[in-house]
């Protein structure tokens, strides 16, 4: 049996959490706990299309885990409620 691994920074209370939007969000901090990023570089690093991932970026802004900084292309970061690590979510 597989476990499933989320950040716990990619469950939203804004938004319905499904398993895609889980799965994709967790790849999304995983590039930014590595180094800040625009949102074509986190596209090619996580295989995600560029649109899935400006949602998921616009997403986790609105709870206040990443924030942007500069103009257009801008860069994300994390914000320091956004730094926790990886667990498992199933609890082993």
């Amino acid at each position: 049996m597989f476990k499933l691994v989320h950040h716990p920074k990619a469950f939203l209370n804004l938004k319905r959490n499904v398993q895609p939007g889980l799965a994709a969000r967790t790849q999304i901090i995983s590039v930014l706990e590595k180094r800040e990023s625009k949102t074509r570089t986190i596209s090619r690093e996580t295989g995600l299309s560029y649109t899935a991932v400006l949602y998921h970026l616009h997403l986790l802004e609105a709870e206040n885990i990443l924030s942007r900084r500069g103009r257009r292309p801008y860069v994300w970061q994390l914000t320091g409620a956004g730094q926790q690590r990886l667990i498992d979510c199933n609890g082993s």
